[in-house]
């Protein structure tokens, strides 16, 4: 074996020993928030199909009907929205994103992914500054590393430290822009968005906040945390998902119309990428026409993760969050995929998280909720982790 090759090896037996390596998983996602795995089918606590409309046959069924007396739409973009991969159907998907914001122009991308590692580094140039939420997602942290401005990580919802940082640094800098997510997708826990902007109008800066796992699941129709609380004309660049909530693929961010154009000519992952399949812009228009009908799955996705929340704290366990998502904090990682692996034998589909996902001493199970589960199934959950607890 060539000697990089034995290097590799090594590092994995590493992981290994330690509980942290990582594998790829043959899953079928199924209706009524469950999954099939080795042939077994679980109750699906680790993906981010919070509303349950990624394994809603009933909708898939009522999306393919609608296509048959239609021209059925392409399989493959075949080339970058700049050339010919800019079909209709991303014209029409941003229509409908454009009315669930009202009116804001709306520009789709390839993933969160593609968007978070793209749009700070297309707007922010030198004699600029980024300060970001030290618990941001990875692709926003990768984003940071492209940048020719200069960045800073706050400590997580120090907004004070933020402030202070902003009282130091800001008479140096042309333009400086605060990202933050809404929702954090390990703690499961809100930004103080009502802060954020106070600060941002404070000291002149301009405001990204990631909603992936905030939009679907937060405001009247699923625009987001921000639409929650009548802040979405507050904020610069606002960047949702459908690859959670809205059960879809893709990205998009909802911004102003010179925003818009700049990006389109200056974002690389954009210009250098290939368009999405026109049969999944019409998939995500399709669901967001649709939005007012998911009321009641967002009603129950809170009450889910309140009864959940509650549950964990009674039992002794460490929590925290106020959202759909919910950690249980075990600590180490070996206990952690042990606790993962009894609850999989009891037919709870629930993994690990563990450095360098989390921090140091931070291994936990991440209780993806989905508002598709069945109460009586909810009500299994809650038994089981009693019974998981005694043991």
């Amino acid at each position: 074996m060539a000697e990089w090759r034995r290097e590799l090896a090594a590092e994995l037996d590493e992981l290994r020993e330690s509980g942290r390596l990582r594998e790829l998983r043959e899953l079928s996602c199924l209706d009524h928030g469950r999954a099939e795995w080795n042939g077994r089918t679980y109750l699906n606590l680790s993906g981010n199909d919070y509303l349950g409309v990624a394994g809603d046959e009933a909708w898939r069924r009522a999306f393919y009907a609608s296509l048959e007396s239609d021209r059925l739409p392409g399989l493959s973009a075949a080339s970058s929205r700049l050339l010919t991969g800019n079909s209709p159907e991303y014209g029409a998907l941003e229509r409908e994103l454009s009315g669930l914001y009202g009116g804001r122009a709306a520009l789709v991308f390839n993933s969160g992914y593609h968007a978070n590692v793209g749009i700070l580094p297309a707007l922010a140039g030198k004699g600029d500054l980024v300060l970001s939420d030290k618990l941001n997602h990875a692709s926003l942290i990768d984003g940071l590393q492209l940048l020719e401005a200069d960045y800073k990580r706050f400590r997580h919802r120090d907004y004070d430290q933020l402030e202070l940082i902003l009282q130091r640094e800001r008479g140096h800098y042309r333009r400086v822009f605060l990202a933050s997510e809404s929702v954090f997708s390990m703690d499961g826990d809100l930004a103080d968005l009502n802060r954020l902007v106070a600060l941002k109008h404070r000291y002149d800066a301009q405001l990204v906040l990631d909603e992936a796992h905030g939009v679907g699941v937060y405001g009247e129709n699923g625009g987001g945390l921000a639409a929650e609380l009548g802040l979405t004309a507050e904020i610069e660049v606002l960047v949702g998902t459908f690859g959670k909530a809205w059960g879809s693929t893709g990205a998009y961010a909802m911004i102003e119309p010179e925003v818009r154009e700049y990006l389109i000519n200056r974002m690389r992952t954009l210009i250098f990428s290939t368009g999405l399949p026109p049969v999944i812009l019409r998939w995500s228009c399709f669901v967001l026409h649709h939005r007012a009908e998911l009321a009641e799955r967002r009603r129950r996705l809170r009450d889910y993760g309140c009864r959940l929340r509650r549950k964990l704290v009674e039992l002794g366990w460490e929590t925290g969050g106020e959202s759909q998502i919910v950690p249980l904090i075990v600590g180490e990682p070996q206990p952690t995929v042990a606790l993962a692996e009894q609850l999989q034998r009891a037919g709870i589909l629930v993994f690990p998280i563990r450095p360098p996902t989390v921090p140091q001493h931070g291994s936990r199970l991440r209780f993806s909720l989905n508002a598709a589960l069945p109460e009586d199934d909810f009500a299994q959950l809650l038994e089981l982790l009693e019974q998981a607890h005694a043991l």
